[in-house]
């Protein structure tokens, strides 16, 4: 049943592509058009009240959702889903809810997730800005663009952005040190 609902999505998705305008206020400062293949495949996020995929999202994004309502906002859920593997049948859930209390200055963020077995998996984290799928492939999946230049590939087990940040100091040693303190403390 929820392979059918994700193959009537899918379909429904790429057909509302070139005519739904999203809600995303990032997505309409940055529209692009869906046939540039360079550009790759824009993932239009709707919203899709009541759904099979709604309900997975709401499910999915059910910590976020209690935290927009712990500031009295209703977050607005915004999905779509588009093929990411290139075996035919794997379909990606991106979800993306809108408040006040979740965006920053970046936008909100869409998180994405691949289905997997009985289960969803998240394979992207808290990426802002409208995605693109890209025709090129890594590993069996497909790459994305974030924002029209952030290019992510697959590793294997999650996406991973392909552009470096640059090195500061030993963050991540003081952020081990900060872990390891604050275990102590709850112990």
């Amino acid at each position: 049943m929820l392979g059918a609902c994700l193959s009537l999505a899918l379909l429904s998705g790429y057909a509302q592509a070139a005519t739904t305008q999203t809600h995303h206020v990032k997505h309409r400062a940055t529209s692009k058009t869906a046939s540039s293949s360079s550009k790759g495949n824009p993932v239009i996020l709707t919203q899709q009240l009541g759904t099979e995929l709604d309900k997975e999202a709401r499910k999915l994004a059910a910590d976020d959702i209690a935290t927009s309502r712990r500031h009295k906002e209703e977050p607005l859920v915004l999905i779509g889903s588009a093929p990411l593997s290139t075996k035919k049948g794997d379909v990606a859930l991106f979800i993306e809810l809108q408040s006040a209390a979740l965006c920053g200055s970046a936008g909100c963020s869409t998180d994405v997730y691949l289905h997997k077995d009985q289960d969803w998996v998240k394979i992207l984290d808290s990426v802002s800005g409208q995605i693109a799928v890209l025709p090129t492939s890594h590993r069996g999946m497909y790459d994305l663009v974030v924002d029209g230049s952030d290019r992510w590939v697959w590793d294997g087990n999650t996406y991973q952005d392909t552009i470096n940040a640059a090195p500061i100091g030993n963050l991540r040693g003081e952020i081990e040190q900060f872990q390891n303190k604050h275990k102590k403390t709850k112990n």
